[in-house]
C-alpha cells in the first residue's frame, strides 16, 4: 500500500469509528442517567418484588428476584454483585438457571434501545429476551427436577469488588471509564474488520458460515457484524449493524433476524466466563444457550419467510434512514 493508501485507510476508519461511537453513546447516556434515577427511587426493588412469584416456576428462591431485576435494569456485573451480597446456598443446577436468565435478559433499557435505532421493535426485543430466558430457564427447571442432575451444592470461585464511594461522582467516574473502554474496544474492532476485508477472510468466514446464515435467514454481509456481537456483546455488535443499517447494506429483515440470534447469544466469551464463576455448569449456559437460541432464531426465520413483508414491517421492524 502507498502512503496515500494508508492515509485514506486509516481516515476512513476514524470517521468509522466515530460514527459508531456517537451511535452507541447517543442511545447509552441518556438511558444509564434514567436507570441511576430509577435506581435511587427504589424502582429496581420494586421490579424484584413484581419477579418473585417467577422464581417459585423456575426453581429458585424468591430472593433472587432481586438479582435478575438488577441485571434487567443495569447489567450482568451489578447483578452478580447482588448475588454474592445475599449469600445464599445453591446447587449447581439452580446457578445454572439463574446464570442463564441473566445471560439472555440484562442491560435491557441499553440494548433494547439499541435494537430499536436498527429499526427492530422494541416489545419484540423485550419479548424475545425476556420471555427466551424464562423459557429456557423452565425447561432447564424441568430437565433437572426429572433427571435429578446437577444438584451438588454450587461453589462461588469469584466476588466482584464492591466501591466503597458510593457518591454520584464516583458513579460519574466509573460510567466515563465504561465509555472510554467502549471507544477503544470500537477502535479495534473496526480496524480488524477492515483488515478482514482487505485479507479476503470475512468472503471466506461468509461460505463457511453460509449453511447455518442460510438455516437463520442472516445474509452473508450481516455475517461478521452478527459475529462480533455473538462473541463480543451485542453493544458492539449491534452498533456495527446500526450502522450497516444507515448505510442500507444490509436489508431490514436481515437486520431483525440478526439482532434476534444477538438477544438471545451474545458476549459468548465475556459472559459465559462470569457465570461460571458463580458455580453455573459450563455445558448449560454456553452449549445448552446456544442450541436454545440458534433453534428459537431458526423457528423465528421459517415464520418470517411465511409471513407478509408488509405485516412484518408493520409490527416487528422497519428500515432505518
Amino acid at each position: 500500500m502507498t502512503t496515500t493508501a494508508i492515509i485514506e485507510f486509516f481516515k476512513q476508519l476514524a470517521q468509522e469509528v466515530i460514527d459508531v461511537t456517537i451511535t452507541l453513546f447517543k442511545v447509552m447516556i441518556p438511558i444509564i442517567i434514567i436507570i441511576k434515577v430509577i435506581e435511587e427511587m427504589g424502582g429496581i426493588v420494586l421490579l424484584s418484588q413484581w419477579l418473585e412469584p417467577l422464581m417459585s416456576t423456575i426453581g429458585l428462591p424468591s430472593e433472587l428476584g432481586l438479582v435478575w431485576a438488577t441485571t434487567l435494569a443495569t447489567g450482568i456485573y451489578a447483578g452478580l454483585m447482588v448475588f454474592v451480597n445475599l449469600n445464599i446456598e445453591l446447587t449447581v443446577a439452580q446457578v445454572s438457571i439463574l446464570g442463564t436468565l441473566m445471560l439472555i435478559a440484562h442491560s435491557l433499557p441499553v440494548e433494547a434501545a439499541l435494537a430499536k435505532r436498527a429499526g427492530v421493535s422494541l416489545w419484540t426485543t423485550l419479548v424475545i429476551r425476556i420471555g427466551g430466558s424464562l423459557l429456557f430457564a423452565w425447561l432447564l427447571h424441568l430437565t433437572y427436577q426429572s433427571t435429578g442432575a446437577l444438584q451438588q451444592t454450587a461453589k462461588v470461585a469469584w466476588q466482584p469488588t464492591l466501591s466503597t464511594d458510593q457518591s454520584y461522582l464516583a458513579w460519574a467516574l466509573g460510567q466515563l471509564e465504561s465509555f472510554v473502554m467502549i471507544f477503544i474496544i470500537i477502535s479495534v474492532l473496526m480496524f480488524t474488520l477492515k483488515v478482514l476485508k482487505l485479507l479476503g477472510i470475512e468472503r471466506l468466514m461468509a461460505v463457511l458460515l453460509s449453511p447455518l446464515l442460510k438455516l437463520l435467514g442472516i445474509s452473508k454481509e450481516a455475517t461478521n457484524l452478527t459475529i462480533i456481537g455473538v462473541t463480543l456483546g451485542l453493544s458492539f455488535g449491534g452498533g456495527l449493524l446500526i450502522n450497516e443499517a444507515k448505510k442500507g447494506h444490509i436489508p431490514a429483515r436481515d437486520i431483525f433476524t440478526a439482532f434476534m440470534l444477538l438477544n438471545l447469544l451474545h458476549s459468548l466469551i465475556e459472559d459465559t466466563l462470569l457465570i461460571m464463576l458463580i458455580g453455573a455448569d459450563f455445558n448449560t449456559i454456553f452449549w445448552g444457550r446456544l442450541i436454545f437460541s440458534i433453534l428459537l432464531v431458526a423457528l423465528i426465520a421459517a415464520a418470517l419467510r411465511v409471513l407478509d413483508t408488509k405485516l412484518c414491517e408493520r409490527y416487528l421492524y422497519r428500515a432505518v434512514r
